[in-house]
């Protein structure tokens, strides 16, 4: 691997942005902004320490956080506020639709906050900043509605309005992190929207928390849960110079059980996995029951060990389900990434690996401010091959 070479140059980042860098985290996401803000000021003071950008426009600050409130009244409604100029500001909202440890009070009750709830907090926010920022940009790691891309029949098309809606309020850049099908961007084909993968957070996490895998097709095989998530398998497959192979679920489309066609078996496609290792990669881990299902399938076809790796980790039915299947040593590592809300109990569990995206997540952010390109974040395999080169050669990872 050592022959390899970079095929993309980083951006150099030696000038003042046009617009000033401003956060404005919602309740969600306060604590991961925290991470990604402390890059982003170290970065930036070391870049006027060294000389090579002027220290103009507030570039280098202790902080770029701006003070936001979006509180309730007593009926429930709500309101955005931002307590400081934004003019001339380019703003990033970041906001974890999915974090339901965040509550507020309505009638006397406390309530959890739903991903309606968060979304309209981001739509408050935008409001609020009018026409007075540079540019309004939205990380929204988790797409909101993003399962709910096509038609069936009379159905809403909740992925596409939400993107159109954000457009319309004004936003210019659109982020989200490994989009459940990409294809929703056709709903907004003028306006930037991105879709991140972090597969090579995944690598590197995996590799260091078992670093004894041997990366060849004669030890290592990528799978994917079902014929949906296939291409994430593919691209796993390729950057490592793996097999891979998928699960494809026969259903009776005559019959619906629980808004959704019943499974009547699952056949798998691929290579023999006997003695292997095998990581099986998805978007989101909702319930757990596929990727678990999955994951006991490979252990009855001789898999040497399993390994989850996934963006989301939902968890709707709860920790119970994994604690039980790692004691009966289904799986032996589950990744997922603090791109969403992490309880505190799934942080303690001796199976679980935190893939931290904080600095991936400041790095875009301090590309996209300086107006330059993101392709060799949105691309990683030169950074995938230094990490496997490394690997290869027995350095940590």
């Amino acid at each position: 691997m050592s022959d390899k070479k970079d095929t993309q140059v980083k951006p150099v980042l030696d000038s003042i942005p046009e617009g000033r860098l401003g956060l404005m985290p919602t309740k969600s996401m306060e604590e991961f902004s925290k991470k990604v803000d402390a890059y982003l000021a170290s970065w930036r003071k070391k870049r006027v320490e060294d000389g090579i950008v002027p220290n103009k426009n507030g570039y280098a600050r202790d902080s770029y956080i701006l003070r936001t409130e979006t509180p309730r009244f007593g009926s429930g409604e709500g309101k955005g506020a931002i307590k400081e100029s934004v003019r001339g500001e380019d703003l990033y909202i970041l906001v974890d639709v999915m974090n339901y440890s965040v509550t507020y009070k309505m009638q006397g009750f406390e309530n959890i906050m739903s991903p309606d709830d968060h979304f309209a907090d981001v739509k408050r926010l935008i409001g609020a900043a009018g026409t007075k920022p540079y540019r309004i940009n939205v990380i929204m790691p988790y797409l909101y509605e993003g399962r709910q891309i096509r038609q069936n029949g009379r159905e809403s098309l909740d992925c596409a309005s939400t993107l159109q809606e954000l457009v319309n309020l004004g936003v210019e850049n659109i982020i989200c992190f490994d989009a459940h099908d990409a294809r929703v961007q056709n709903a907004v084909p003028m306006s930037s929207f991105e879709t991140v993968s972090p597969t090579y957070q995944f690598i590197k996490n995996l590799l260091r928390y078992a670093p004894d895998i041997q990366v060849d097709s004669d030890h290592l095989v990528a799978i994917s849960p079902d014929e949906g998530g296939m291409s994430r398998a593919v691209y796993l497959a390729n950057v490592l110079g793996v097999d891979m192979g998928m699960f494809y679920k026969r259903r009776d489309y005559t019959t619906v059980v629980g808004n959704s066609h019943p499974i009547v078996s699952v056949e798998y496609l691929g290579p023999s996995i006997k003695g292997k290792d095998v990581i099986i990669i998805d978007d989101m881990i909702s319930s757990g029951d596929a990727v678990l299902e999955t994951a006991s399938l490979l252990k009855q076809k001789e898999a040497r060990r399993v390994f989850i790796c996934s963006t989301f980790g939902i968890f709707t039915n709860g920790l119970v389900p994994f604690d039980d299947a790692y004691k009966r040593g289904i799986f032996d590592k589950l990744i997922t990434t603090n791109l969403v809300y992490q309880s505190p109990d799934l942080l303690k569990r001796d199976y679980y690996v935190n893939c931290d995206m904080s600095k991936y997540v400041a790095l875009i952010i301090d590309t996209i401010n300086h107006n330059a390109s993101i392709s060799h974040l949105l691309n990683p395999v030169d950074r995938i091959n230094k990490v496997l080169e490394k690997h290869a050669n027995h350095q940590i990872v």
